[in-house]
């Protein structure tokens, strides 16, 4: 029996350059991933361009939710698209688009969630240094004022970043998402200078919107050496400290993980801590699978490891082990104290829209079905866990993986656009449907399907 309350919200979540395309169109200016397309890094040469043409068919897609019955939709603001040079000049027809996107959203009672950043920084902060650089805070800091003030009447849940570690450390550290870089000093920087960004936007958010609920979108999981000797245990600790601590930690508790401090040490000025280190409402979780750890070469002196044999995995080769969700839950709950909302959990499967244009992907089903259910043990066993957002309304640009993986409730045909609402996407449906059901007639929120 679940202890989840009778506002426990169910949504979908997506990114803007997944799934907006519109690229170059009204006015929107260039950011790093489509530089990073440009050069040729994604498989099958694969562009966001167009993507799923979402800035011209929203409407549809808002539809499409409200056939989910969601409560909510997670999505962000592309940076690029309203402040072309990242800065300065605003473009008002990029501003124009998320207008009407959010009368859309609220017109058909869904609540707007919304992300200022998922990893679209526009190329012309990257010339000047991008994350790099010490004044990328009060750059981030603007742009958070300007999202506040034209949408803070019709908003009020806003993340200030999504996956901070990802970003950083396969655009810094790995070179294998954009800008490309490898270099652990530009990492360093990059880690200091997103948190303080952090602090930054959550002030800006706070003058600009009455009542705000704000939070960051952390990417937590456990992380498992891949044997018991000392240097894969060892790499093990080092890594989860870039890879769960490096942002939560200095955001809600004021301090770095100890090895990584005495690296950044050199990099912290006065004041530093407390800009960073920001009342917040929520932490939003994005959880897939456990990580596996060994010794490596590399600059970190740890990398991904192989998965053990006898666990399950996805299509993209990740783990599925539900019950890390639940670890994941219980350790959060017990760290920071705050309200968890999981604002991205889902599988990437190989779909096949069969002859009579269905998408029978029961393999996504029985994944959200034990992830849903690994969630619900830790909201029994006390955790404070309040929503679930499913990753991802509908496939899309799966950043250096180009279009190969899908994540979808909904099937997208790249060449056609067409939108096919997959098997998986009717289970959610009728889910939800059946929770609300349980609630209101009071049994709590058992279980479905």
């Amino acid at each position: 029996m679940s202890k989840a309350k009778e506002d426990f919200i169910w949504g979908v979540s997506t990114s803007n350059y997944q799934i907006e395309g519109a690229a170059k169109e009204d006015g929107r200016g260039p950011g790093i991933w489509d530089t990073f397309a440009q050069q040729g890094k994604i498989a099958n040469n694969d562009t966001a361009d167009v993507a799923c043409d979402h800035y011209h068919r929203y409407a549809e897609d808002v539809a499409l939710m409200q056939r989910l019955g969601v409560d909510a939709y997670r999505f962000s603001i592309s940076w690029p698209r309203v402040l072309p040079e990242g800065r300065g000049r605003v473009n008002e027809a990029g501003l124009a688009f998320y207008d009407r996107l959010l009368d859309k959203l609220l017109a058909a009672n869904i609540e707007p969630w919304l992300c200022l950043y998922h990893w679209d920084l526009p190329q012309a902060l990257e010339d000047l240094g991008g994350w790099t650089s010490r004044d990328s805070a009060t750059w981030f800091g603007e742009f958070a004022a300007l999202v506040g003030r034209r949408y803070g009447d019709r908003i009020k849940r806003i993340a200030t970043f999504n996956e901070p570690a990802v970003f950083s450390l396969l655009g810094y550290a790995y070179g294998s998402h954009a800008p490309g870089k490898v270099s652990h000093d530009d990492l360093l920087k990059v880690i200091h200078n997103v948190n303080r960004a952090h602090g930054r936007a959550v002030d800006a958010i706070r003058s600009t919107v009455d009542r705000a609920s704000i939070g960051s979108i952390h990417n937590v999981q456990p992380c498992r050496p891949v044997s018991d000797s000392a240097a894969d245990r060892i790499a093990t600790e080092r890594f989860d400290e870039y890879w769960n601590g490096a942002f939560p930690q200095p955001q809600m508790l004021g301090t770095y993980p100890p090895q990584l401090g005495e690296l950044i040490a050199p990099l912290i000025k006065p004041g530093d801590l407390a800009e960073i280190c920001r009342p917040t409402d929520w932490f939003g979780l994005n959880h897939y699978g456990p990580l596996y750890i060994k010794e490596s070469t590399d600059m970190l002196k740890s990398g991904f490891g192989p998965i053990p044999a006898h666990i399950p995995r996805t299509s993209m080769d990740w783990p599925i082990e539900p019950d890390g969700l639940r670890e994941t839950l219980m350790l959060l709950d017990r760290t920071y104290s705050l309200p968890i909302y999981v604002m991205e959990n889902g599988t990437a499967t190989i779909d096949h829209v069969g002859d009579n244009g269905e998408v029978l992907d029961q393999d996504r089903i029985d994944y959200l079905r034990a992830y849903i259910g690994a969630m619900d043990d830790a909201i029994a066993a006390g955790a404070d866990v309040r929503g679930y957002f499913v990753w991802s309304l509908m496939d899309n640009f799966e950043w250096n993986s180009g279009f190969k993986e899908r994540f979808g409730l909904v099937h997208v045909d790249y060449a056609t656009l067409q939108r096919r609402p997959k098997a998986s996407a009717a289970w959610y449906a009728e889910f939800i449907r059946a929770r609300r059901h349980k609630q209101a007639a009071g049994h709590g929120a058992e279980t479905v399907g």
